[in-house]
């Protein structure tokens, strides 16, 4: 039995004109031969009545009041909605369907009520099923304990059900279907001449995926990685097949050529960089510094450290608790406000010398200061003011050949 497991987003099921391209997907991949796992996320986006950030704002008035538990119990309604009104549709079309919420579907998950973790994934309920030629339509985001409590899985957890779902079944594929079609090298919002990526690695993916490139959760990719499942990203108003994600092609065929090291281009913005040093009261303890901050749950990046000093960057929101902090400790503290990280992604980039010279020589035309750089496997990272966020984008995107 070849298996297909198709998730559709928000956005996907948010009108009737969009669910009737779900339907023809679906139809479609049945035509193709294949056996039809569905997986939904909740209909819409903040502001639609039962998308998770509207049902979440629900609870606001109430502080700490709510149960995490019972909070999940609430976050949960959204895909039941939305599985159950698609599954009436495909049977309207003739289709028999089989509704399953995530516990039984067989997601059993750890009782960290918000943000699951998958234990394991009993499938026989859904291979039973989909034997008897049923479109299976599974809640994504959501999970059960061994004990019955509904879970959520937190941020992407639909993309997550999806690729867990796919590992599980050992399906052929997994589709994301979203409102673009697959992956650019770059923010068409920033960069106009951005252009489609048909095929990246699961690492490249990763990177993107953290990094800014908001069409998949980094966690699903993870998963698919994983069991060595392929993904596509595809987008629900298209037969287009979008970006696939799968291994790097060197990995599969050792006569394949890679004739590029960047793939794409990604950013995050909103990010201060501190500097903290010494005093002639307190010296320089990178060991105190980091241990101050993880007390008081503040995450760091970008972390350079030297004898007489820490260099590294946190989210906005938490510069001025991070800033205060660190003086109250005795450390000489100064803050870069306003910056940027420009993500240079590819797997091609490994071994490659080279890379940072041309990424030096781009931002230094444009007379872009370099804050700081770090780099992996698959990525190199530069920090830059914001301001200057847009023209470096542009500049490295030109500079790769990434518009070609």
């Amino acid at each position: 039995m070849r298996i297909i497991v198709q998730k559709f987003g928000g956005t996907s099921l948010s009108t009737s004109q969009a669910k009737e391209h779900v339907i023809q997907h679906i139809k479609r991949e049945r035509d193709n031969g294949y056996a039809v796992v569905v997986v939904v996320s909740a209909i819409g986006r903040r502001g639609d009545p039962y998308a998770t950030d509207t049902l979440l704002d629900q609870l606001q008035p109430y502080g700490h009041a709510i149960d995490l538990k019972e909070r999940d119990m609430l976050l949960s309604c959204g895909e039941l909605i939305s599985a159950t009104l698609i599954g009436a549709q495909i049977r309207a079309e003739g289709i028999p369907a089989l509704v399953l919420s995530g516990g039984e579907a067989g997601i059993e998950t750890d009782e960290e009520y918000g943000s699951a973790k998958i234990i394991a994934i009993k499938p026989e309920r859904i291979l039973k099923a989909l034997e008897a030629g049923h479109v299976v339509v599974v809640t994504g985001f959501q999970g059960m304990t061994k004990h019955g409590a509904v879970t959520t899985l937190g941020r992407g957890g639909s993309d997550t059900s999806a690729t867990a779902l796919g590992a599980a079944l050992k399906a052929e594929i997994v589709d994301i279907y979203t409102d673009v079609n697959g992956i650019l090298t770059a923010d068409p919002k920033l960069v106009s001449d951005a252009k489609p990526i048909a095929q990246v690695s699961y690492a490249e993916i990763c990177h993107m995926a953290r990094e800014g490139a908001k069409v998949v959760h980094p966690r699903a990719v993870e998963i698919a990685q994983q069991a060595r499942i392929p993904v596509r990203i595809r987008s629900t108003f298209s037969n287009e097949e979008g970006t696939l994600v799968q291994d790097a092609a060197w990995e599969h065929n050792e006569h394949a050529v890679l004739d590029r090291h960047v793939t794409g281009i990604a950013y995050a913005k909103g990010i201060t960089q501190l500097y903290v040093s010494g005093t002639d009261e307190r010296k320089h303890d990178p060991q105190l510094i980091f241990e101050t901050l993880a007390n008081h749950q503040i995450s760091v990046d970008f972390i350079n450290v030297s004898a007489s000093h820490s260099i590294f960057t946190v989210q906005a929101e938490q510069n001025r608790i991070a800033y205060t902090l660190l003086q109250e400790r005795g450390f000489h503290v100064l803050l870069n406000d306003e910056c940027a990280k420009i993500s240079i992604i590819g797997g091609g980039m490994n071994g490659q010398p080279g890379v940072m010279a041309r990424i030096v020589a781009a931002l230094t035309k444009e007379n872009i200061p370099i804050l700081q750089s770090a780099d992996s496997n698959a990525a190199i990272w530069v920090l830059v003011k914001e301001e200057y966020m847009s023209k470096a984008l542009t500049a490295l995107h030109s500079t790769f050949d990434l518009n070609r």
